[in-house]
């Protein structure tokens, strides 16, 4: 009998981009929002939790997306794609995030006062802004595609989509920007074969 440990490593070893699925696989709303419900559980800067999900789970709904990301087959054969979105404004759920928890003793209101002040400040900062935008929603990516894998569902992470054009066709609000695509799925052909550079090339020990 394996441990959880063990199963997590299996799991991340198992994990690989699928780009052909088998488009008679369906995937229910409860499965998609059992997935999503783990993926919001991932880490973020100050908890402000950056991600915002658009699903795409009708084949309506994959056809307005299909010309967007080049009309790669991935994203009609799936069973969904879910855009992940970075929130350029995250500093605006600080109330949100942190009122729960000094109304239930959890937190004085001198320490929420005075991570408010350090969050909003960084904030001023486009730059800061974008690149926390960018790495929290990712983070949220990374582990929506483990819990879709530990669910039996498989994933591609795509990157090739024109983001002036998903903004558009489906009114983006300001506050996000595109980060990624996730097709999921199940798998119709097993992944491309690919190698990883060696960990020496890749780690330094200081």
């Amino acid at each position: 009998m394996t441990t959880i440990a063990e199963d997590l490593l299996t799991l991340m070893e198992d994990r690989t981009s699928i780009r052909h699925y088998d488009p008679s696989e369906a995937i229910s709303k409860a499965e998609l929002t059992s997935i999503l419900e783990s993926a919001v559980k991932a880490p973020s800067a100050w908890n402000l939790q950056h991600w915002n999900f658009m699903v795409f789970h009708s084949d309506e709904a994959k056809e307005r997306l299909h010309p967007i990301a080049y009309s790669q087959n991935q994203i009609i054969e799936s069973s969904a794609v879910i855009a992940i979105l970075g929130d350029l404004e995250a500093n605006k759920n600080v109330e949100q995030v942190y009122s729960p928890l000094v109304e239930a003793g959890h937190m004085s209101k001198e320490i929420k006062e005075t991570l408010a002040g350090q969050i909003h400040g960084a904030y001023e900062n486009p730059v800061y802004a974008r690149d926390a935008a960018y790495s929290n929603a990712s983070l949220a990516a990374m582990q929506l595609m483990l819990a879709a894998k530990a669910k039996g569902f498989d994933t591609c992470a795509i990157g090739g989509f024109n983001g002036e054009a998903f903004i558009k066709e489906f009114k983006v609000a300001g506050r996000y920007v595109p980060v990624m695509l996730i097709s999921v799925g199940k798998a119709a052909k097993p992944a491309h074969k690919s190698e990883r550079i060696s960990l020496d090339q890749v780690a330094e020990w200081l």
